[in-house]
């Protein structure tokens, strides 16, 4: 009975880290896929945007029916919606003005910055080995991102810190949802009629292409429904400020996806960016917060 009782803490811990890097690895193709898309022309962002919400909702919605014991047909709200459209909406516009490295900068910093004003707000405290990772994590965040990062566009800079916004908030939201696969279901039901929308009124300016089709579905389908339901089951095991802070590790992921399949080069600077961003991670994750 003592071993079984010792058992639980750690494998909830391993159940956490498990998904927390699937959740994160989900991201970071959502990233790949949309830089390839839009950046080689094969679509345009309203497309891209809409295709990706309602490949998102058709896949959950088949995984929903699929469930053996449905303890709900769908959940999600407005709110989470409207958040969740912000996000795929802005970041695939700001993309159409902004590097990939500045883009994805405001993207996460805004994001840790949202959680992390929400977590303080909360009562939530770093010891001192937390805020050691956070700093880490921040600066190593800083030499993977800032040194080759030209000067932004405002507007492209404005979209992209929206979709930061949004996503931060879309995942706070989802903090104390007991049924994730049921709300991120909900959720993206919800968003897609507002891609619709957004595509018909971009309409005249449309373009994409069978390739470019495709790269949204697997975005949709893939990395962006079955990775929020992960995400959505992650987070009530993270303290706001983890959340904020493990998500620093997706631009990383995403410039080493660059290197494994854009035959991207690895350099001294990728590989103590990894290193900072890796370990500072750790620190946060295994620092104890305090109300």
């Amino acid at each position: 009975m003592l071993n079984h009782t010792l058992r639980l803490p750690r494998d909830a811990a391993w159940a956490a880290a498990l998904l927390t890097a699937l959740a994160m690895f989900a991201f970071a193709a959502n990233s790949l896929l949309c830089r390839i898309a839009l950046q080689q022309g094969r679509i345009d962002p309203a497309s891209f945007g809409a295709i990706r919400l309602a490949a998102g909702a058709a896949t959950l919605v088949l995984v929903m029916r699929l469930r053996p014991r449905a303890r709900a047909p769908m959940a999600g709200d407005w709110p989470a919606a409207v958040m969740l459209f912000l996000y795929v909406a802005c970041f695939s516009f700001a993309y159409l003005r902004l590097a990939a490295g500045s883009g994805a900068l405001i993207l996460f910093g805004v994001v840790q910055l949202t959680m992390f004003a929400a977590g303080l707000r909360a009562g939530e405290r770093f010891t001192g080995a937390g805020w050691l990772g956070l700093a880490l994590a921040v600066g190593g965040l800083a030499v993977l991102m800032l040194p080759g990062v030209a000067a932004p566009s405002f507007l492209g800079a404005g979209l992209m810190a929206v979709a930061g916004a949004a996503w931060g908030g879309y995942s706070l939201r989802g903090r104390g949802v007991t049924d994730p696969l049921a709300t991120t279901t909900g959720n993206f039901a919800r968003a897609t009629p507002l891609g619709l929308v957004l595509w018909g009124v971009w309409s005249a300016r449309a373009h994409l292409d069978a390739h470019g089709v495709a790269l949204a579905l697997v975005s949709g389908a893939l990395s962006s429904g079955l990775g929020y339901v992960v995400w959505y089951a992650a987070l009530p095991r993270l303290k706001a400020l983890q959340a904020a802070t493990v998500q620093l590790s997706v631009p990383l992921i995403a410039a080493l996806g660059g290197v494994l399949l854009l035959d991207e080069a690895f350099s001294a600077r990728l590989g103590l960016a990894a290193a900072a961003i890796l370990g500072g991670i750790a620190l946060v994750l295994r620092a104890k917060a305090r109300r």
